[in-house]
Order: structure tokens, then C-alpha cells, then sequence
């Protein structure tokens, strides 16, 4: 790589150069200054496939793009639970922006799941920031791999649609790092994407795009981001200050208007000229490195990277339910029923969708295993419209009558989900959900394949045998379908986001999208499965759940230590067996529980996973590490997360319902706590819970104030009659034996440094 001197090429520039390298060229491309060799670089949607247009293009999807291989989304990507294969996918991308000369690829995407309903939910990968920014990570080694640049979006709290390039994300300070920044801090840490990408929205009062808290504090002082932050298409709001938070490139070009903006504030003093430079060093590192990257690839094997999409197709579909429908015989008769096995829906609407190399038709698919089975075809509803059409209905009707098994291909039309606009209900349309219950009027085996980008209720599923969720599945959705239904290839997909039973039940429902331009993120930190298992409330299928055709055990969790420094690591295993007679793959899923917290946490967090794929009776031994993070939560107070001393479960399973093994250990805190000011208004129950303060609260109440006695014989009833009483309320029960004057001398000794050691304590009290 050429070693070049960005500072001497810096100085070198003009005020009006330095500005113009600060906005793009034009819709895609970056300005080159060729009188200093600075050359323009593309950049290029994703993240599921490449989305370069040719010539003018636009943002959104309205022209038409260059061929390339349409992988399954994120959602579906996420609920593959595979590291290596979402990095293999990546790679494969970033092998395809080489070829159409590339540099960096605008994804991956990973924003949280906060509601179903979210119109791009297609596009991001869980409502789980752990797996999310896994994902994320794996999808960003696997294209920077082949020295193309990512761009991971949309920073931050992008979580719906409905007026997004307005509306303000008002997010507690606990639940934006815990949640919605934690998304994007391990693919940041683990990764290092080239660039972030802003996102449209305000969060906490302020644009994303002129955030000094995200885009500095957070994301390179304390992540260590070293690239340059890129806006969303048209998200910057005022260009000097976006400037001066931290976001070096305005997308698309502005004609010259935020590049005079930013030469005016350097001229008048309002904008330090050092500020422009940093930016200029930032841009100019990205954009050599990328020059310096290129490989000479003129095309890729699109046969290869077709096998490898039915691969990751394949494992991100998940089995819902089967109550032994499927694998389906190659035999008989079967009806498959609904214009999606025709048509197939296998991606989203938007600046994601990619113009596909080649598609699989579910339906051919089906036939080509078919062997001699006979397979009849009814279209039964028109994906155009909601309204039943008679005559299809009909004609499905007579198809599945006939037949041993009805497989109905249904789901969600593109005019349902996509990018500008979220879902309004959970429902698929009214023709769909018809047909399913006219074909179970008269068929016993109904298998449901079910093309949706996001959740959907299910009152039809009581009248299914199973039920396939085949998410968007990319290019090769046909295949990979059709070798799931026959058994061909084992199901091993897990739901990476939870199926609630209605949308009332959802945590955000009373709050999203929100009030005019302001969402208020109501529910905190529980989040999804957070809130169903915290809450109790069962959910249509829970998070992390996923069938097989074969089952397996887990037994033999073992935790290497029983007690543990917060600083120290802890090592976690447990042996999980195939006792069916099928090779499969199964995900091992670790949570952490806090027995007991001074804060509200979920009831469980989903903190480590591993897939492992075994033959009939085989076993092997998954092993976790687990660090302070697995048992911190975000102090708010000290802007760090702190773990506190005390017991937590370690959980082992199958999905967030299905704990199979539980272990514990006892974690003692190394956090330096915040000690709190007493003053007479503080609750004589807050000193009696802490260590340091109980015997000196207690000697107060037993000696000092006279006319108050504990009740020996119940010195439980005691200690709640006083736990809400401020320490001034002693004065009052005391018969007088209690002044100001005393009140007084005891706060200050309270608060006395030689009492207390420090203004910090370490975390040993609940």
C-alpha cells in the first residue's frame, strides 16, 4: 500500500477545496481534486447484495441498477445465527463492488427491531443489540475483507419510518446504550467499519447528523472509530454544525450550497479551520485506502455466489411449527397453492433492492424434487390486491381437495413493507388469510411458507400442520425452499426477533410511531423478549426458537469458576447432543439473569451463541467466555456500565423460553459507585439497606432519639415502618428527644469523609 503524507496534502488545499471534499461529487461519488492526485471513489447501496446504478441514479430504487446476487435480508440473515456464513456473504459482496469498481457499500444495517411494524425491518437484524451487532460484525469482515469499505447505518435510534427524517427518538440515556448504541459499539469495536453512516432522525432534541454526544463522544472517543461518518441521503440539517459534531461527508452532492456554508464560517471565524482539516485527513485516509485496495476483478462467478445465497437462504429460514407435515414424501399428490410460489417475494422495496443476477422459482423447484409425486398448481389470490377473488378461490379449493398435502405460499406483498413507511397492523391480507381457511376446510395437511420481511399474526395457525418462515430469502428462495419441504437440507434457522400473539401485545405498541414529531421510547430497555419474559406474557413464538427434523440434549453446563471478579473472565461450557437420526445444526443460545438489582433488568439478556452442525449421535462441547460486560448495565450517573456484586443465573437453551440448564455464580464488583448526599429528606430505609450507613442509621433510631424503640419480637414490622420515613420524620415520633440541632450533627457525620471513606464506594450493597 503507498505510503502517502495526508497532513503535507492537506496544507495544500484551498479553504473552497477542503469545503468541496466535505460533500459528494454527485448521487454516489465522492469529488477528486486532481491537481494533488485526489481521486473520486463510489459508493454503493446494500446490504444484501449490491445496488450500483449506472449513470444518474437515484436514492431510492427508481432506476434500475447492475446485475448482482440478491442474498436473503438481514432478517433473514440474522436468524441463520452463523457468524462465518454472514461474513462469507459479505465477502461475496465485496468481491461483486470490486468488480463494478466500488469502494464502499452502504450497510450493513443495524438498527433495533424496536416495533414490528417498522416499515425497513426487512432490512435490520434483531430486536437484540447483542446478536445484532454479531451480525454486524461478521457482515463487515466479510466485504472489508476484500478491501472494500462499509458504511454502517443508520446511526442511531432509526427505528421506524413514519416521519423519520423529522422525528425526534426521546430514548433514556440507560436505554440508548444498553439498547440502541450497543447495536452498533461491538461491530464498531470488533470490526472497524471505514465509515458510519448518520441517520435522518433528531435523538434527544438533537439530528443525528449534528450530534456532538454520538458522533465524538460516543463513537470515537469512547468506541475508537477511526473513519469518517457519512450522512444519510439528505439528512444533514445545518451543514457548519454537522461539521463541527463530527460528520465529514454531506451525501448526496449539495450543489455547492453546504460547501460555501462551511468556506463563509471558516472566513468569519465561526468554524475553526482546524475542525475542516481533521475532517479533510478523515475523508482523504478513507479514500486512498480504498484507491489503494482496488484489485483487478472484471466479473464474478455468478454460479458460485448463486449456491452460496440457496446456502444462506437455506439457514436463515426457520421452522415455526410442524406437527409432522414435513419433510414432505416425494409422493402422492400435492397442491401447492398462491401466486408468491410464482412470483416469489424475496426482497425489500427501497434503496436495498437489487436488481437479482437470477432467480429460483419456488414452484419449478418443488418439481425438481418432487420425484413421483404429482404437483398441482393453484395461484388462489391476487398478491395485487386484498380482496378474494371467487374464482381463484375456488379453483385452490378443488386443488387442495384432491391432494395429500396443501403447501400455501403466502405472506406480505411489497406494497406492504418497505423504505418511506411502516406498517399500519400485523395482518397479511384478507385474500391470503381466506384461502388458508378455505383450504383447511377441506385439507388436513396444510403447510403454510410464509414471504414477509417482518412479524405477522397467525389466528389461521391452530389450522395448519406447519409452518415455514422463509423471511425475504433472496435470489435462490425457490431452492432453498423446496430442499427445506423435502428434507433435503435440515431447518436450523432461529428467530432472531419474537412473533408476538397479537400487536397490542408488543412493548411499544402505546408509543410508536409516536406524536406529531416526537416518539417517546415508553417502554426502556425492554426491548422485545426483554419485555414478553420480564413481563410473563407468552408470545406466538418466542425469540431464538426454531425447529428441526431431528432433536438434540444439552447436558454437563459447566462454569469454570463460582466466584469471580467483575475484571476477570469467565469460561462457560456445556456438551449438546444430536439424539435423532438426521444431521443437524442447532444454536446454542447463553443468558444472563441479575438475581437482584438496584436498577430494573430484564429478566434475561442474551449474551453469547454459538452453531455447531452434528450427525446422528454425535456430541460436542460449546464453550462461552463471558467478560464484565455479559453482567454490566449503563450507569447513567458515572456514563459507564458497572456491574454490582451478587449471584447471577447462567442460562442455557434453545430460545429465550426454552432454558434447558441453569448454573450460577456470585460476580463481586471492582465499579466505583456514586455515593449520594444524605440530607434530612433521605429515607431512613435507604441507610438502613447500606452497609456503610445501617449501623450508624440504626445507633441513630436506638440511642438518640429516645421515644423510638424497635420491637424486638418483630423487627421486620419495625424496619418497614421506617424504611419511607425521611430521617426529619424522627423528630416527630420522638417525644422531643430529637431537635433540629441533633438532626443536623447526625447529617454531617453521615456525610463525613472519614465515615465514608470516599465519595465513591465499590458496589458490594443492593
Amino acid at each position: 500500500m503507498q505510503q502517502r503524507d495526508i497532513r503535507a496534502i492537506v496544507k495544500q488545499l484551498t479553504i473552497e477545496e477542503k469545503a468541496s471534499l466535505c460533500s459528494g461529487a454527485n448521487m454516489w461519488q465522492t469529488k477528486a481534486i486532481d491537481r494533488l492526485g485526489i481521486p473520486s471513489i463510489t459508493m454503493a447501496d446494500g446490504p444484501h447484495g449490491l445496488r450500483k446504478q449506472s449513470g444518474i441514479g437515484d436514492h431510492l430504487g427508481l432506476h434500475e441498477s447492475e446485475p448482482a446476487t440478491c442474498f436473503p435480508t438481514a432478517a433473514g440473515m440474522a436468524a441463520s445465527w452463523n457468524r462465518g456464513l454472514m461474513e462469507r456473504v459479505g465477502t461475496a459482496i465485496g468481491w461483486e463492488c470490486q468488480a463494478q469498481d466500488v469502494a464502499i457499500l452502504l450497510g450493513p444495517a443495524a438498527n433495533i427491531k424496536r416495533s414490528p411494524l417498522c416499515g425497513r425491518n426487512f432490512e435490520y437484524f434483531s430486536e437484540d443489540p447483542y446478536l445484532s451487532s454479531e451480525m454486524a460484525a461478521a457482515h463487515i469482515r466479510g466485504v472489508q475483507g476484500q478491501g472494500v469499505g462499509t458504511s454502517l447505518k443508520h446511526y442511531a435510534a432509526n427505528n421506524q419510518e413514519h416521519r423519520r427524517m423529522s422525528v425526534d427518538a426521546v430514548v433514556d440515556k440507560r436505554t440508548l446504550h444498553e439498547i440502541y448504541l450497543a447495536s452498533f459499539e461491538g461491530a464498531v469495536k470488533k470490526a472497524k467499519p471505514w465509515t458510519v453512516m448518520c441517520a435522518y432522525n433528531r435523538v434527544n432534541g438533537e439530528y443525528a447528523s449534528e450530534h456532538p454526544y454520538l458522533l465524538t463522544e460516543v463513537l470515537r472517543d469512547e468506541w475508537g472509530f477511526e473513519g469518517f461518518v457519512v450522512s444519510d441521503w439528505g439528512a444533514v440539517n445545518e451543514r457548519v454544525k454537522a461539521l463541527q459534531a463530527g460528520l465529514e461527508l454531506e451525501m448526496p452532492a449539495s450543489g455547492g450550497i453546504g460547501d460555501d456554508n462551511i468556506v463563509q464560517a471558516v472566513k468569519n471565524g465561526h468554524l475553526k479551520e482546524e475542525v475542516l482539516d481533521q475532517a479533510v485527513e478523515r475523508l482523504l485516509t478513507i479514500v486512498f485506502r480504498a484507491v489503494d485496495s482496488r484489485k483487478d476483478v472484471l466479473q464474478f462467478d455468478q454460479d458460485r455466489h448463486h449456491r452460496l445465497a440457496r446456502e444462506a437462504a437455506r439457514e436463515s429460514m426457520v421452522l415455526l411449527k410442524n406437527d409432522g407435515a414435513l419433510p414432505l414424501r416425494p409422493q402422492g399428490k400435492i397442491t401447492v397453492i398462491g401466486e408468491f410460489a410464482v412470483e416469489p417475494r424475496y426482497q425489500g422495496g427501497g434503496s436495498s433492492h437489487v436488481h437479482r443476477a437470477r432467480m429460483d422459482i419456488p414452484l419449478e423447484e418443488i418439481k425438481s424434487l418432487a420425484g413421483s409425486a404429482e404437483i398441482i398448481y393453484a395461484q388462489g389470490y391476487d398478491a395485487g390486491l386484498d380482496e378474494t377473488d371467487e374464482e381463484l378461490l375456488q379453483e385452490a379449493v378443488q386443488a387442495a381437495e384432491q391432494a395429500d398435502v396443501a403447501v400455501l405460499f403466502v405472506g406480505l406483498p411489497d406494497r406492504y413493507e418497505s423504505e418511506g413507511y411502516d406498517r399500519t397492523h400485523m395482518a397479511i391480507p384478507d385474500n391470503q388469510r381466506e384461502i388458508i381457511e378455505a383450504v383447511a376446510a377441506v385439507q388436513d395437511q396444510v403447510v403454510v411458507v410464509l414471504c414477509n420481511g417482518s412479524p405477522v399474526e397467525m389466528p389461521w395457525i391452530d389450522l395448519t400442520s406447519a409452518v415455514l418462515e422463509a423471511y425475504l430469502g433472496g435470489q435462490a428462495v425457490g431452492g432453498a425452499v423446496a430442499e427445506l419441504l423435502f428434507g433435503e437440507v435440515n431447518p436450523s434457522g432461529k428467530l432472531a426477533e419474537t412473533f408476538p400473539v397479537r400487536l397490542v401485545d408488543n412493548p411499544s405498541y402505546l408509543s410508536f410511531p409516536g406524536e406529531g414529531d416526537v416518539a417517546e421510547y415508553q417502554e426502556g430497555v425492554f426491548v422485545g423478549y426483554r419485555y414478553y419474559d420480564t413481563k410473563g406474557i407468552e408470545p406466538l413464538f418466542p425469540f431464538g426458537h426454531g425447529l428441526s427434523y431431528t432433536t438434540f440434549t444439552y447436558s454437563n453446563l459447566q462454569i469454570d469458576q463460582q466466584s469471580v471478579k467483575d475484571s476477570d473472565t469467565v469460561r462457560v461450557s456445556v456438551d449438546v447432543t444430536n439424539t435423532g437420526d438426521r444431521t443437524g445444526k442447532e444454536v446454542v443460545q447463553l443468558y444472563v439473569r441479575d438475581q437482584e438489582s438496584s436498577v430494573r433488568r430484564p429478566d434475561k439478556e442474551l449474551k453469547a451463541f454459538d452453531k455447531v452442525e452434528l450427525a446422528p449421535g454425535q456430541s460436542q462441547t460449546v464453550t462461552f467466555i463471558l467478560d464484565r460486560r455479559a453482567f454490566a448495565y449503563y450507569h447513567v450517573e458515572l456514563e459507564e456500565w458497572v456491574v454490582e456484586s451478587g449471584q447471577f443465573d447462567i442460562l442455557v437453551g434453545a430460545s429465550s423460553r426454552d432454558i434447558v440448564l441453569t448454573g450460577s455464580i456470585t460476580v463481586e464488583s471492582t465499579s466505583r459507585m456514586p455515593r449520594a448526599v444524605i440530607t434530612r429528606n433521605t429515607l431512613i430505609g435507604d441507610l438502613l439497606a447500606q452497609p456503610e450507613t445501617r449501623e450508624q442509621a440504626m445507633d441513630i433510631i436506638k440511642q438518640r432519639t429516645g421515644g423510638i424503640r424497635p420491637d424486638d419480637d418483630n423487627p421486620e414490622m419495625f424496619e418497614a415502618l421506617l424504611r419511607y420515613m425521611p430521617l426529619r420524620g424522627l423528630m416527630n415520633f420522638s417525644g422531643g428527644k430529637y431537635n433540629e440541632q441533633m438532626l443536623a450533627e447526625d447529617i454531617e457525620a453521615l456525610n463525613d469523609p472519614l465515615f465514608q471513606s470516599d465519595k465513591y464506594e465499590t458496589a458490594q450493597g443492593r
